[in-house]
């Protein structure tokens, strides 16, 4: 294995790791949601530069794109868990919900 597509793919394992750790360790949802939102997204493409070195062109570009597709959706798949569990969350430093209210005039036509 090249040594350069190692060190690419160990750094992004360990930024995943560092990742998992935060989902395990923070105490609120809201943590556990950006530590995963934040590290997963660039560790993903930190190993797939690593992978695209080491596969070369051909299996590269197919990689390339997967990496893409899951930077451009894992934050938007943690953005929506977040807002849900904004939503259904009833905790107390949580009274004034500004969204909540815009989202219900807005159903209501006003």
């Amino acid at each position: 294995m090249n040594p350069v597509a190692a060190a690419f793919i160990l750094v992004g394992s360990l930024l995943l790791l560092l990742a998992s750790i935060g989902l395990l360790k923070f105490s609120t949802p809201y943590a556990r949601f950006h530590a995963a939102g934040k590290a997963s997204p660039v560790a993903v493409i930190v190993v797939s530069i690593g992978a695209i070195i080491e596969l070369g062109a051909s299996g590269g570009a197919r990689l390339a794109f997967a990496s893409v597709a899951m930077t451009l959706t894992l934050p938007v798949a943690v953005h929506l868990l977040f807002r849900s569990t904004h939503r259904t969350n009833t905790s107390v430093e949580l009274r004034i919900d500004e969204l909540r209210e815009a989202e219900e005039a807005a159903e209501r036509g006003g």
